[in-house]
């Protein structure tokens, strides 16, 4: 197998980007990788990669494998492009030595369009939900999916940037019908910069959108720089060499069998990546690889069963922010792993992570106080996800052993599957590989360092 798919079992937030990362410098078959492709989700990605050298970037748009020299980024037809917060993105990676960032891009041209309009309709209903907001990221994504199912033909795609006049009547209709229903649409942000887009998560509503002039010629720019391609392409790219496919967000936030209204607008599992391959005709060959963190965590409110205000933990790379809310921890919550393994359709193996700051009082719930499963319902019954959600706020974990000393043990038996690689630290020279684990062979030359520091077990 040559393809390796990446998807956190989760809420999000278990270390997909550095795992992706770890797959692009150790490669796939004994050969380097020549992409990632992305296939779900859009700008509110957070996939935090840092070097041994301590470089650091939060990867949004661009594939999580960009450090790595001659690693592209295909940003997939599933995916909600935002040209403005890419660029900004682009300058920032050029900072952190890439010097060539949209060289190495490519976009699929059937990709949505995310707009400074669908971001400002995004922040004004999430405030308008008061105390029961969904924890929203507040980029636009959700706004973009539910316009186009509205209205599919005028939906603005990437491909539109290329014919202006098309995408200028697109972008006044959807100006016109979301101010229709919001009145005026104002956003964060002094200045129509895409700076101030990509930066405005902070700052007080109160300044209108950019005219459609001035977007038009930010996207005309946008066209101009970087290659928009068709759906042939992705079949080009996994003919010249390995390819890992990086998701976004987790399981448990997937929009049709996450824990509703506290979701996401995009199909989180392996569903985007397996299509993606099985149109280029290579259904079956991609390794399923899921993310999970020693500890269960949430960006935001929502169920979360296993939370535990007293665990002595901190995320300073996830703080409380004014969309998501507060980071939240719990302890490994094995009811809800195993519902995400059953909607995803498994995996092959499990990358574990964050093993170097596991406390020594951190438990595994493998019941809670009605079930030891939550059993999968058919894909878009929103009121039975409703009802679960429900249920599972008024839910109580079980903990019916002591903590674990063998954390890859513990994983693999409360969910059946094999853990095959463990990260006990951010770099990819924390990533160490597990004997007889299955996983696709790399030079794992990252795998081979000292050992990690923290109370991880150590694999042989």
């Amino acid at each position: 197998m040559t393809y390796v798919m990446v998807v956190d079992l989760g809420f999000g937030d278990a270390g997909k980007g550095t795992v992706v990362d770890w797959l692009c410098a150790r490669g796939i078959g004994g050969r380097p990788v020549t992409a990632v492709v992305r296939f779900n989700g859009g700008g509110q990605a957070a996939h935090n990669v840092v070097l041994p050298d301590g470089r650091h970037h939060t990867f949004a748009q661009f594939g999580a494998g960009t450090f790595r020299p001659g690693v592209r980024t295909h940003l997939s037809r599933f995916m909600v492009v935002d040209p403005l917060a890419l660029a900004v993105e682009a300058d920032r990676l050029a900072e952190s030595g890439v010097p060539d960032p949209f060289d190495r891009l490519t976009i699929d041209g059937a990709a949505l369009l995310a707009t400074p309009w669908h971001r400002a309709a995004n922040r004004i209903r999430e405030l308008a939900r008061g105390d029961d907001r969904h924890g929203s990221c507040g980029q636009g994504v959700g706004e973009t999916m539910a316009y186009t199912l509205a209205h599919p033909d005028d939906a603005p795609r990437v491909a539109d940037c290329l014919d202006p006049a098309l995408l200028g009547r697109k972008l006044a209709a959807l100006r016109d019908r979301l101010t229709a229903e919001l009145g005026p649409l104002a956003w964060p942000g002094r200045a129509a910069s895409a700076a101030s887009v990509a930066d405005a998560g902070a700052l007080p509503l109160g300044v209108a959108v950019p005219p459609v002039g001035a977007a038009l010629d930010a996207y005309s720019a946008f066209a101009s720089r970087v290659s928009i391609v068709d759906a042939d392409h992705l079949g080009r790219l996994l003919d010249a060499g390995p390819v890992v496919f990086e998701g976004a967000q987790g399981v448990l936030l997937d929009e049709w069998h996450g824990f509703h209204p506290y979701t996401t607008w995009s199909t989180t599992t392996f569903a985007n990546a397996e299509t993606l391959l099985a149109e280029a005709g290579r259904a079956g060959d991609g390794y399923r690889l899921g993310v999970l963190r020693v500890a269960t965590t949430r960006h935001g409110p929502g169920p979360l069963v296993t939370e535990d205000p007293g665990l002595p933990l901190t995320d300073p790379r996830n703080p409380t922010n004014r969309w998501q809310g507060t980071f939240r921890f719990g302890h490994f919550d094995a009811v809800a792993h195993r519902y995400a393994l059953e909607v995803a359709g498994g995996v092959d193996g499990i990358a574990l992570t964050h093993l170097d700051v596991a406390p020594p009082a951190l438990r595994v719930c493998h019941a809670y106080d009605w079930t030891t499963r939550l059993a999968p319902g058919p894909a878009g019954d929103l009121d039975r996800q409703a009802a679960l959600t429900r249920r599972l706020l008024q839910s109580t974990p079980l903990y019916d052993e002591p903590p674990p000393r063998d954390w890859v043990g513990a994983v693999s038996d409360a969910l059946d599957t094999p853990v095959v690689v463990t990260s006990h630290g951010p770099t990819s020279a924390d990533k160490r590989v597990l004997s007889g684990a299955g996983l696709p062979p790399g030079h794992d030359r990252a795998s081979s360092s000292p050992v990690m520091t923290g109370p991880g077990p150590r694999p042989s």
